[in-house]
């Protein structure tokens, strides 16, 4: 989940905040603006429930993760301020291997070099730590952390998916509030627009993020970030992290297995590479 990662940055940002380092005075964008599909809202099935739809979801994902033995990707860290100016940076090559090892090399830098050392080397080290289970938090979507308000159906790009408002049952600040869209068949997580559900700190006013995953070979893998932070008295903030030039390497098919679970699977965390 993208919580923990976008927490890091918010965190940076506010020391970037108080030192005037960066300052940007465009009106923030909302959760409302950029975190809405394209398309007509269509009823809900009738015949999933929150329980049946929490169990597909951590089942397949379940499944996904078990077959998941590695993948690199070239990403593109950059901060930017409302009028799209690029204040930093960062790009280089991830390198998951199954079951929790990151790697990431840079390959290109640029911009500010406080914001890359203050903001975006945090993040990565961060994503790095908290994959080999160094810094573990239960933020995943499952009914310990969530409940879910059943919204109706819409369509993300090529995908039909499931629309769901989800509500934490805890004020933490690795869970988050807002719409989950998923994919009516692989039950997967396509679509998640929303804000933590606890204030992060005094600095930050408002942080609302918008994270996208594409299908490949198989498998549900982060496409982009956005992170709009309205920081208090110095304005507002964009993070997006970019993945591009995926190569994935998986244990067999995924996608004609998963769909086969019935509907009480197995439930486990569900959780993003």
């Amino acid at each position: 989940m993208p919580t923990p990662r976008i927490r890091t940055f918010l965190i940076a940002l506010a020391l970037l905040g108080m030192t005037s380092i960066i300052s940007a005075r465009a009106q923030s964008n909302s959760e409302e603006n950029s975190g809405d599909a394209a398309g007509p809202i269509e009823p809900f099935p009738t015949d999933i429930d929150e329980g049946s739809l929490f169990a597909q979801l951590l089942a397949h994902n379940a499944l996904r993760n078990a077959a998941l033995l590695g993948y690199t990707e070239q990403r593109t860290y950059e901060v930017k301020d409302t009028t799209g100016r690029v204040r930093a940076q960062e790009i280089g090559q991830m390198e998951y291997r199954a079951p929790d090892k990151k790697t990431f090399v840079t390959t290109s830098e640029s911009g500010s070099g406080i914001v890359r050392r203050l903001a975006l080397s945090p993040l990565i080290a961060s994503e790095i730590e908290t994959t080999s289970g160094k810094q573990h938090h239960d933020s995943a979507i499952s009914p310990a952390n969530y409940t879910l308000e059943l919204l109706g159906q819409q369509d993300v790009g090529p995908y039909h998916c499931f629309l769901v408002h989800a509500v934490p049952k805890r004020p933490d600040k690795y869970l988050f509030e807002g719409k989950v869209w998923i994919d009516t068949e692989d039950y997967a997580v396509v679509r998640i627009a929303g804000h933590p559900a606890k204030k992060l700190s005094f600095w930050i006013e408002r942080a609302d993020f918008v994270r996208e995953y594409q299908k490949i070979d198989g498998f549900w893998l982060s496409k982009k970030d956005e992170t709009f932070v309205q920081v208090r008295i110095y304005g507002n903030k964009i993070l997006t992290i970019d993945h591009q030039n995926y190569n994935v390497e998986g244990a067999g098919k995924t996608g004609e297995s998963v769909r086969t679970l019935p509907a009480d699977g197995p439930g486990t965390s569900a959780t993003s590479r």
